[in-house]
């Protein structure tokens, strides 16, 4: 297997605004505390960091913090996906002169490219010399990618993982049992960090741990060492959380939650919109509860 970028869980920062702008003294202290929480690596600029509104000099601030917080102790790894192979080479040779240590690159939504097409897209991506870490999230890009899609991608020597973001443990034994363990597996799901690293797992890139860093990697940790109860406990006490979380649109409920407990301001950028009353209520009373 190609040795995985990290172990364990890398949180999906989110970007704070504050009056339509990035807030980066609140972004550094987010990043500090998720240092000190112990947590495994970062990534800036994914999906929870709403890359899809920043500027590029936004991208690059964000990701000049985060490099500056983590001070080598921790892989920061930068969000470069997009529809366009050139923008994401862009993106990814940015990414490489700011100091990440690895890039996260979802597949390229909309145009709905050719399987020839979207390993060529990859190839371009890796052939900048930063380690890739491919993204696939069908929910949201329209995209779906196979075992055996990965196996070509992955042909490439810096492509060095996949976040795998689809639903249902059968696809996740499929996606283990046609990858054969050749490639780095890491889930984007909360909820099944248990049973992606029983099938062999690298770690979780995570949505909650924005809000319990700590939480979230003895979870991990618990199903790393084969502790099945603990594992199960922990899970089920976060589950509630978790899909309170995605109960609307990432990262419009993470927002809210960080604002209910003073980690950060909940402003979101057009067109996600802040959640209704009913959710808001919710996430404080699962809150009280942690």
């Amino acid at each position: 297997m190609k040795q995985p970028i990290f172990r364990g869980v890398c949180t999906a920062l989110i970007t704070p605004f504050s009056g339509g702008d990035v807030d980066l003294e609140t972004f550094r202290f987010l990043v500090e505390w998720q240092l000190s929480a112990g947590i495994d690596a970062l990534c800036v600029a994914g999906t929870t960091g709403e890359a899809a509104t920043l500027s590029d000099g936004e991208r690059e601030r964000l990701l000049a913090a985060a490099v500056e917080g983590a001070g080598g102790k921790i892989p920061v790894i930068m969000g470069v996906g997009s529809n366009s192979t050139a923008s994401a080479v862009i993106f990814t040779e940015r990414a490489k002169a700011g100091g990440a240590d690895s890039v996260l690159a979802v597949t390229p939504y909309y145009n709905k490219g050719t399987q020839d097409g979207i390993v060529a897209h990859y190839h371009a991506i890796a052939d900048v010399g930063l380690p890739v870490i491919v993204y696939n999230v069908p929910g949201r890009t329209g995209v779906d990618l196979s075992p055996g899609l990965y196996r070509k991608i992955a042909e490439h020597p810096m492509i060095a993982g996949v976040k795998e973001a689809g639903e249902g443990y059968d696809r996740l034994l499929d996606f283990a049992a046609g990858l054969g363990g050749s490639l780095p597996l890491y889930t984007g799901c909360d909820a099944g960090v248990l049973p992606a690293v029983s099938v062999g797992a690298a770690g979780v890139i995570s949505v909650v741990s924005n809000l319990i860093p700590r939480e979230t990697r003895e979870l991990y940790l618990a199903a790393a060492a084969g502790d099945l109860a603990e594992a199960r406990r922990l899970t089920l006490l976060y589950l509630p959380l978790i899909r309170a979380l995605f109960a609307e649109t990432n990262p419009a409920p993470v927002k809210r939650a960080m604002e209910i407990c003073g980690l950060s301001g909940g402003e979101l950028r057009l067109p996600l919109s802040p959640v209704g009353e009913d959710l808001s209520r919710r996430l404080a009373a699962l809150l009280g509860m942690i």
